[in-house]
């Protein structure tokens, strides 16, 4: 089993930046694709990045590219998600996932990942 602990959420004010990390234990996720989403109150869950076992791909949804960057470290069984130039609608908990699929791409969706953690609140203030 794997147990992910994402934290780094907070209040930020619009045009700030955060950095989230996401710490798995239990196992490592070193060959696992890992992704981030997050949930909006009244909104589906939502695919913000992905990427794969090494680093050497990632993937994002339009509204954050060029904003956010996801990268892991692998030695230390963890994956960050940067986030500048927020905006209140990235106002969100924002949950990390693993997928089992040995290297494989990260998937948009959700139903793919096998683990997940349990979020961290980010406000955004306008």
């Amino acid at each position: 089993q794997v147990q992910l602990v994402e934290s780094g959420g907070g209040l930020v004010q619009a045009g700030g930046s955060l950095r989230l990390s996401c710490t798995a234990s239990g196992r490592s996720i070193s060959i696992y694709p890992m992704g981030w989403f997050r949930q909006a109150p009244g909104k589906e869950r939502e695919f913000v990045a992905g990427i794969n076992w090494n680093g050497g791909s990632t993937y994002y949804t339009d509204s954050v590219k060029g904003r956010f960057t996801i990268s892991r470290d692998n030695a230390k069984n963890t994956v960050y998600l940067q986030m500048n130039s927020l905006k209140p609608e990235d106002t969100a908990v924002y949950y990390c996932a693993a997928d089992r699929r040995v290297g494989g791409t990260p998937s948009p969706t959700f139903e793919e990942y096998d683990y997940w953690g349990h979020g961290t609140q980010v406000t955004v203030s306008s």
